[in-house]
């Protein structure tokens, strides 16, 4: 197993390993202590059915099966089919999955470790990708934010809502998604998180705060709670802690949830085919241990 780290704010790719084949507790924790370091990791050149994806990211966690969710790989309601592609008329896949900045999963009371995407069709134009994953570093984020907004903010939460984000993704042109039942709206009530999260495999602390769900900060009236939040989304929305995945048909990326905030491209047309498979990992097991 060889890991390379990007020439950038994050990131590394990892070969000379089949994710097809169970991973031995030397290579995990290689992978675990990595994906902690450096935030995104791509596996190229790998080939997974849905049952062995869901095995490799049960490594790292229970497996969510969305609530709101009705594309899934046959038997395997863990994988979430991402797709533009039309089979026999029918949207075989979640379109606009992800298409806002947002930590996947901070509307939870438990929240997502990590994502593990699989890269089956990716568009292109002029040879060149399209639909890039993009990424913001938020350890960096918070070891840059003045010293008196992290003493404001030190110890304090902030509200995350689920339903709000799916309302503003309700009104984004061309969106395919339905407006939530009452029965889904109560499996997602609001949750509070620190604004500040310390992250448990290198105990740095990072930016826990993202424009997709968190809607007020806790303790604060609410003028003083909307100027602090547009601070640090637009803190956090500066160039220098930015990066994109680059998708080739293949890969397999994972991203760590706690130390970055993420967005998906959508600069593909409905006929240039996207298809990719997902599952998203909770944050069910002692990674600082693990990583030990």
């Amino acid at each position: 197993m060889i890991i390379t780290p990007n020439d950038d704010i994050l990131g590394a790719k990892i070969e000379d390993i089949d994710l097809t084949r169970a991973l031995n507790p030397g290579d995990f924790r290689t992978i675990l202590r990595a994906l902690g370091k450096y935030g995104v990791l791509c596996f190229p050149e790998q080939s997974l059915e849905p049952g062995q994806l869901s095995a490799f990211g049960a490594n790292f966690g229970e497996l969510e099966i969305n609530v709101a969710n009705k594309y899934h790989a046959e038997d395997h309601p863990e994988v979430m089919i991402l797709s533009n592609i039309m089979v026999d008329g029918k949207q075989i896949g979640l379109v606009d999955a992800g298409q806002l900045w947002h930590t996947d999963v901070s509307y939870a009371s438990e929240i997502a470790f990590a994502n593990v995407l699989h890269a089956k069709v990716v568009p292109t134009r002029d040879d060149k990708p399209l639909g890039d994953t993009q990424f913001r570093n938020m350890y960096a984020a918070y070891e840059d934010l003045p010293a008196v907004v992290k003493q404001r903010l030190a110890g304090v939460n902030a509200v995350h809502d689920f339903c709000v984000f799916w309302e503003r993704m309700l009104q984004r042109p061309g969106t395919k998604r339905q407006p939530l039942t009452e029965e889904q709206r109560k499996l997602r009530p609001p949750v509070e998180h620190p604004i500040f999260m310390k992250h448990p495999i290198t105990g740095k602390y990072a930016l826990y705060c993202n424009p997709g769900f968190a809607t007020r900060i806790v303790g604060m009236e609410s003028n003083e709670s909307d100027e602090m939040l547009e601070f640090l989304f637009r803190h956090q929305s500066k160039d220098k802690y930015f990066y994109a995945h680059k998708w080739k048909v293949g890969d397999v990326l994972i991203w760590d949830n706690i130390c970055t905030t993420h967005n998906a491209a959508a600069d593909y047309g409905p006929n240039e085919g996207r298809l990719l498979h997902r599952v998203q990992v909770m944050a069910t097991r002692d990674y600082a241990q693990l990583a030990a």
